[in-house]
Order: C-alpha cells, then sequence, then structure tokens
C-alpha cells in the first residue's frame, strides 16, 4: 500500500536542524536514519553547519 506525502513519518536532522520525511530507501532501517543527507552525515563533527 503506497503513503500519501501527508502521512510521512518525519525527523529533524541534528546538524542542519531541518525537518526530513521517510524515504523508501531507508524503508528496512528506518529507525536508524539520523540525519538527512550524507553531508549532514559527514560534518556531524563540526561545531557550526551554515547550508
Amino acid at each position: 500500500m503506497a503513503h500519501k506525502k501527508v502521512n510521512l513519518p518525519q525527523k529533524t536532522c541534528p546538524v542542519c536542524q531541518r525537518p526530513f520525511m521517510w524515504r523508501k530507501k531507508w524503508e528496512k532501517d528506518w529507525e536508524q536514519v539520523i540525519y538527512c543527507s550524507e553531508r549532514c552525515r559527514r560534518s556531524k563533527g563540526e561545531k557550526e553547519y551554515t547550508p
């Protein structure tokens, strides 16, 4: 059954503080997804993030 965009789970990225929604590629490991992108994941140790 397909999800409607309004019903997708959402999280907030701890690096950029922006909300991001569930994606099909994260279907099996959504609970472990922390960052919205590779860029944020790579810059997780930096003090300041400027998009």
